[in-house]
Order: C-alpha cells, then structure tokens, then sequence
C-alpha cells in the first residue's frame, strides 16, 4: 500500500473526473467482497478504541489498496484500517477511504453498511463515492460536475439517475434530519430540535449523507467527533449535489491534516447551504 510519507501529487479536475469508473469498479468489487462473508462465522475482533473489526473490513480494505496502487501509485491513501501507518500533513492529493462503514450495522446483520471512497486536494475532497452493496446502490458526485445515483442489477447493469439537494423548508414545513442508529449525542439532539417540527430519519452509516445528497433529508448533523474517513465522501457527495458540509459555526472542514488524529471534531450535512448561513 502506497502510504503518505511525502507530499503528494494534485490531481486536476479532468483527471480526477476520469478516474470515477474505475473507482466505481473498485467500490463494487470491495462491496461483492464484503457480502460474501458469512455473517454468522465471521471472526470479529475490536481494536483500540473498542470499535469492531472484521475480515470484511480487510477483504474490501484488501481490494481497494490493490486497486489504488495499480490505478494511480503514486497518490498517498489514508485507509481507516491502515490509519496506524499514516504520516501527516497530506498535500496535494490523496485517497481517503473507509472499506466498511457501519461495521456494527454489519455485524447485526443490518443492511446499512457501506464502501465510502473520496479523492481530496488539498484538504477538500473533490470525489466521493459510498457504496452500499446490500441494498444494490451506489451515489457518487464530483465537486462542480454534479452528483448521481445507481442502481446495480443483476446482469451487472447500471441504472443511472440524477440526484440533487433539496431547498430550505419553507416557514413552518418540517425538516427531516438524518440521525445515526447507534451514535446519538445531546448536541445533535439539541440542533435537531431548534429546528421546527423536525422529523428524525434513523439511519445507519454513511447512507444518511446519502439521503441528504438525493433530498431524502434535510440535514445531518453530527456534533460530536468522528473519523476523517467517516465523513470525507460524503462530504463530497453532498457537496456536488448542491448542498454543503460545515461545523457547527459554518467554517468549511479540512481533511488530511492529522490533527487530533484524522477526528473531525462535529460537521453539519446541509441539503440547501443557505440554511447553514
């Protein structure tokens, strides 16, 4: 695996852009992989912060390190289960990658889990890509050239269609908010409920970026810490579909540079930016 020890690379637009289908492949492949493991006989281990690890963490981690080093070697990839081995500060460009977001929702048998992939340069990500294999969708967006939806079938087709943000509700219309089935925090809870006759759409992993990027939801607020590879292609993805991702005080978050180890300390998903204003 080619890890950051010097600064990498910038990527322009055009070649970023031509690097999705491939991408998109490998994102596919490390979900194919993912499912093939069986649930119930699966050895299950817990790292250092006492979250799970699983081998269908490092078969798809396996398959999208290949694959990166073979499509572009020499950008730097910052894995979740390589982050041990990282080496900040990130410039230029790099990967940034979760193989298995919602481990838990895995292990429970639940279906919402996904592949999160994001390009960044310099410190924005610019392309993310979360695949959620169990449930046959993939959304995928690039910063500036829109955002798309789709449906695997299966004789391996692609169903393509456009997604976009949603605007503000209007005075006195509900927000529907994107919350997290097993990482629930007052400060979040307390945002959610500033807002008029909020509804709450339970979700698991990064499938709730995903609601927002399609207008399922308004917002997603997360106001307590996180990983960088949590957070990074749905950034993105929100991002290209017209909406944007802020902390709390609606500064733009930066990826990448190591601070308190890769934790993003709380963002705020938002479907219609002029809301976070």
């Amino acid at each position: 695996m080619n890890e950051a020890r010097s600064p990498g690379p910038a990527i322009d637009g055009a070649a970023t852009a031509a690097l999705m289908e491939p991408l998109t492949d490998l994102v596919i492949r490390a979900g194919a992989a993912i499912l093939a493991v069986d649930r119930l006989a699966m050895r299950i281990d817990g790292k250092a912060d006492g979250s799970p690890v699983t081998e269908a963490d490092l078969a798809a981690d396996r398959i999208i390190g290949e694959g990166l080093a073979r499509l572009v070697p020499e950008m730097p990839v910052l894995s979740e289960e390589r982050a041990g081995l990282a080496q900040p500060l990130y410039r230029g460009s790099f990967f940034l990658v979760d193989p298995l977001d919602g481990t838990k929702e895995f292990v429970a048998g639940r279906n919402e889990f996904t592949v999160n992939l994001a390009l960044v340069s310099h410190g924005t990500p610019m392309l993310g890509i979360i695949g959620a294999p169990a449930l046959g969708l993939i959304w995928r967006g690039l910063v500036g050239r829109g955002a798309e939806r789709l449906t695997l079938r299966e004789n391996a087709s692609r169903l393509a269609e456009p997604i976009h943000t949603r605007k503000l509700p209007s005075h006195g219309s509900p927000w529907i908010a994107a919350v997290s089935r097993s990482h629930l925090d007052a400060r979040s809870e307390d945002f959610i409920a500033a807002r008029p006759a909020a509804t709450r759409l339970v979700l698991g992993s990064a499938v709730k970026f995903a609601r927002v990027a399609e207008g399922a939801a308004d917002i997603y607020p997360r106001l307590a810490p996180t990983s960088e590879w949590d957070v990074a292609a749905g950034c993105a993805l929100v991002t290209a579909a017209g909406g944007g991702i802020t902390d709390a005080r609606g500064k733009a978050l930066q990826f990448g540079t190591g601070a308190h180890g890769f934790i993003v300390p709380e963002f705020i998903a938002w479907g219609d930016p002029e809301a976070a204003g």
